[in-house]
């Protein structure tokens, strides 16, 4: 958007209901798919593509492509930056306030549970490993804490990401998202029936259990990859890299190289979600559109 489009739209924000109470703009009361249709004419009458819409009012082309297309109605200040990029100057000195949607507090918790979540996954990870070979130098209970920690971390890091598609909606990525959060659910209560029974052993599961969750990472990669349309190409390196360390865990042999790059996607993971959680109310909602 052109500064004097960013300077307009913050002097004069309004909200869609209140746009339709002005009878002098017959454009304002229209609703999906006339407005749609109405923007996609304003558009070829002044010779633009949809690419060229883009760069004027910050928004993507799959956004324009649904608006005009009459698939999702437009926020107010997604209409009225339209409008100011398409020269339709009649929605001057309307002076109604519009409140921004505002970062929800259980995403910064996920936040912080995902970073509970990393670092106890390297201890939890070492004493696996211990357990394994018929070490236990930490005890049992001890381990158990050590489990609820790591497993209650990352489910709440997951529910996070839930939380972030309503904003930054991505179907694929919500849908590895959920399969993820009921394997962590499961390999919890079959962890921890191992760790305070004698029914089972670790290594009686151990490679089910690993090739299960690389499975379950495929998915969730390839839903970061998802978002390559929407940002830049961060989300789609973190997607890759999560998806390399799920094909590694699946096959099994390769276990110990997933450790790499799935240290470094979750990293990736952590960082995009501070990210996202910050753009909240900076960037119009219809810029946050599915994929």
């Amino acid at each position: 958007m052109s500064g004097q489009f960013r300077l307009i739209f913050a002097l004069f924000p309004i909200s869609f209901s209140e746009l339709a109470m002005v009878k002098s703009n017959p454009l304002f009361q229209m609703k999906q798919p006339e407005l749609g249709r109405k923007i996609s004419e304003l558009r070829k009458a002044k010779g633009l593509t949809q690419e060229e819409l883009v760069e004027k009012c910050n928004l993507n082309v799959r956004t324009i492509q649904r608006i005009e297309a009459g698939e999702v109605t437009p926020r107010s200040y997604t209409v009225k930056a339209l409008f100011e990029a398409l020269d339709f100057q009649d929605s001057n000195d309307l002076g109604i306030s519009q409140e921004k949607p505002k970062t929800p507090g259980f995403i910064y918790a996920a936040i912080g549970a995902g970073l509970v979540y990393f670092f106890l996954s390297f201890f939890e990870i070492g004493i696996e490993e211990e357990y394994l070979s018929g070490n236990e130098s930490v005890s049992r209970n001890a381990f158990s804490l050590i489990k609820v920690g790591s497993y209650l971390g990352y489910i709440l890091f997951m529910l996070g990401w839930i939380r972030l598609e309503q904003f930054y909606s991505n179907s694929i990525l919500k849908i590895g998202v959920w399969l993820m959060i009921g394997a962590n659910v499961i390999w919890f209560l079959v962890d921890l029936t191992a760790l305070q029974t004698d029914f089972l052993e670790f290594k009686d599961f151990f490679w089910v259990k690993i090739s299960s969750f690389g499975f379950f990472y495929a998915i969730l990669g390839m839903g970061f990859i998802g978002y390559k349309k929407q940002f830049t190409s961060i989300p789609m390196i973190i997607g890759v890299l999560t998806l390399i360390a799920g094909i590694f865990l699946f096959s099994g042999f390769g276990a110990i190289l997933a450790l790499i790059p799935l240290t470094l996607a979750e990293i990736g993971q952590i960082g995009l979600m501070i990210y996202l959680a910050q753009a909240i109310g900076r960037t119009s909602p219809d810029s946050m559109l599915a994929i």
